[in-house]
């Protein structure tokens, strides 16, 4: 039987109710899941994935970062391994999709494969990553760049990560093992809901992802006179929150010109903040994303500009200080392809776009080489216990997870 022309399909019921069951783990009453990595939750869904990777003749480990990792034998198992996979813990009010979506059609994939009685040539592994919503220190394990700071993830209730990762099977101490060699893995592909509203916009079925944006976090802080607000004429004030207005509509202006990046100040804190007084200081926070960083620094360029113009007019100091880089990770085009073929094959309509929102495959394409498919999010609504994608949407993308696995199991330009 030829692997690369047979049309296998996930069952899509089982596949549903899988995502049913682990919704219930962490059930709110308004109908979200909160399964916090480490908790009590997280931990019965973690338990309970595994019982399902043994069920299906999964070899199953847990790696001194936390992760999950359910390796389904190859024809070759020396040979380097293709991987998919994603996370199941939640933000404190989430949904039944996010993340957990990616693992239980990797599972199921393993599943079809496994009931045919077939084996990839190489081994198939589906990895559960530690903490993504949080630190995304199991990915950054596994890529090598963790930080070498056990405070740097202690957790906002003061719970320390020894503890943390104790609780799940992991080790702080031993967390550098957990980082994979090249070698090890051929390539990464995670299927996950989009998180956003273009591919329901657009009325299209499957996502196929060309790259993880580069994120660029920055501090704007204006400068200026604080005064009384009734006795300081117009003329002679040096306003900062009048300056910061500016600065706001300069980046908004910034993530509107001709291209895929966006750009938001999403906090803001304004002293001396009383109601008669001129605002004096003001300190803003500036999120940039694109899939160029090139392009990033041309953004930036230009918002410098603008930022000097503004302090100008206004009399006031304005400085930009940053605190956040992440690079852009690229999608390897002829994993792009692959999925694109699937969906051909499955006739189902797709686009290309970029991923906005940052996952574990961003960590995973610093050792190897990386793909993702989206399905759509109804109304682009994450992060929430609303976000919702049907049950058929859930199956689609499956079965394009399943069938670019199946491609790249044979692609000649995978790693040898």
């Amino acid at each position: 039987m030829n692997l690369t022309t047979t049309q296998l399909l996930i069952n899509g019921d089982r596949l549903n109710q899988s995502i049913a069951r682990l919704a219930q783990i962490g059930k709110l009453d308004n109908g979200g899941v909160k399964r916090i990595a480490y908790s009590q939750e997280d931990i019965e869904a973690r338990n309970l994935v595994q019982q399902w990777m043994r069920e299906i003749q999964m070899q199953v480990r847990v790696d001194a970062a936390g992760n999950i990792i359910g390796r389904y034998p190859g024809k070759y198992p020396d040979a380097p391994a293709l991987a998919t996979g994603s996370h199941i813990d939640t933000v404190p009010c989430g949904g039944h999709y996010d993340g957990a979506y990616g693992v239980l059609a990797g599972l199921e994939a393993v599943r079809v494969l496994q009931e045919n009685r077939l084996k990839l040539d190489r081994s198939l592994e589906v990895i559960v990553f530690t903490d993504e919503e949080g630190s995304m220190i199991g990915s950054k394990a596994i890529s090598g760049r963790i930080i070498n700071d056990s405070d740097y993830y202690r957790r906002p209730d003061g719970t320390d990560i020894q503890t943390c990762l104790t609780r799940v099977g992991g080790s702080w101490n031993n967390i550098a093992q957990a980082r994979r060699s090249p070698n090890e893995l051929a390539a990464f592909v995670e299927l996950h809901v989009e998180q956003g509203p273009v591919l329901e916009s657009m009325g299209k079925q499957i996502g196929v992802i060309e790259g993880i944006v580069g994120q660029r976090r920055f501090n704007i802080t204006v400068k200026g006179s604080a005064n009384h607000a009734g006795t300081t004429p117009m003329q002679m004030r040096c306003d900062a929150l009048v300056a910061a207005a500016q600065v706001v509509l300069a980046v908004n202006q910034i993530g509107n010109t001709p291209g895929q990046q966006v750009a938001t100040v999403g906090k803001m804190k304004v002293l001396p903040n009383a109601a008669n007084v001129v605002p004096g200081w003001v300190e803003m926070s500036l999120d940039l994303r694109d899939l160029s960083s090139l392009h990033i620094d041309s953004l930036l360029k230009q918002l410098r500009i603008h930022l000097e113009e503004i302090a100008v007019a206004t009399d006031t100091q304005i400085s930009l200080n940053p605190c956040l880089h992440n690079e852009p990770a690229l999608a390897e085009p002829y994993i792009q392809q692959a999925i694109a073929r699937s969906c051909k094959n499955l006739q189902l309509n797709y686009t290309y776009l970029p991923s906005r929102a940052s996952h574990d495959a961003q960590e995973l394409a610093q050792i190897t080489d990386m793909g993702m498919i989206f399905v759509p999010s109804k109304m682009g609504v994450s992060h929430d216990a609303s976000e919702y994608t049907s049950p058929e949407q859930c199956i689609q993308g499956a079965n394009v997870l399943l069938q670019t696995l199946i491609q790249l199991n044979s692609e000649k330009s995978l790693k040898s």
